[in-house]
């Protein structure tokens, strides 16, 4: 029986090097799922069944509050809705410290 998984670690690069570091590249191109939150709201299965279009759900947000950023539903950061060429962007004015950004991911 031939072992395939030794084969395949062979092209793949490792997450750390030889001294145990971690690599920089393969960290770099991990995929990550960005959202930006506006606000919450907690409503009854009944009052979730009653909305039609048109209907106006109130957030927990005061208007003029800032947004947060999430990566992998972690908030690393907060800002205000921007445009950008026509269309909706984030300008940051509060980013939580590497440290603590990395504590969830």
């Amino acid at each position: 029986m031939s072992d395939t998984s030794s084969d395949a670690t062979l092209d793949t690069p490792s997450l750390t090097d030889a001294s145990g570091k971690i690599n920089q590249e393969v960290l770099q191109n991990i995929s990550v799922t960005m959202s930006i939150e506006v606000g919450r709201a907690q409503i009854k299965i009944r009052d979730l069944m009653r909305l039609t279009q048109g209907s106006v759900v109130e957030l927990d947000r005061i208007a003029g509050e800032p947004l947060d950023l999430l990566v992998n539903n972690t908030v690393v950061a907060q800002g205000e809705i921007v445009l950008v060429n026509d269309r909706y962007g984030v300008r940051l004015t509060r980013v939580a410290p590497p440290a603590e950004r990395m504590k969830n991911l």
